[in-house]
């Protein structure tokens, strides 16, 4: 499934560009705090699998306010190379690649 291309952002890795979106609103477990945010890269020129990764952050727009770094053009960057390097290949068709990355995330419950 292809990336809206309405709010998403393009961003060149290793002179590959990609597009990137974060939810603008958070879901409800993610504005209670209970689960990580959670952001989607594809290729951008030709569109395959997509990449799903789990941030160990709250999403930036929660009500209770934790303290949430924004997700950073740089940390995309890496979170593409670590993925490439785990086997992800975006012009590939196929199932998504999830990168769990929530090691250290605290619930708010």
């Amino acid at each position: 499934m292809a990336l809206a291309r309405k709010g998403s952002r393009r961003i060149t890795v290793d002179g590959v560009d990609y597009r990137w979106r974060l939810r603008r609103r958070p879901t409800y477990s993610q504005d209670m705090c209970w689960s990580p945010a959670t952001y989607a890269v594809e290729h951008a020129d030709a569109p395959g699998t997509t990449l799903v990764i789990t941030t160990n952050q709250p999403h930036p727009s929660s009500v209770f306010g934790q303290s949430a770094t924004p997700v950073r053009p740089s940390d995309v960057a890496d979170t593409i190379r670590t993925a490439r390097a785990r086997g992800w290949m975006p012009e590939s068709p196929g199932s998504p690649f999830h990168l769990d990355q929530s090691a250290g995330f605290v619930s708010g419950s």
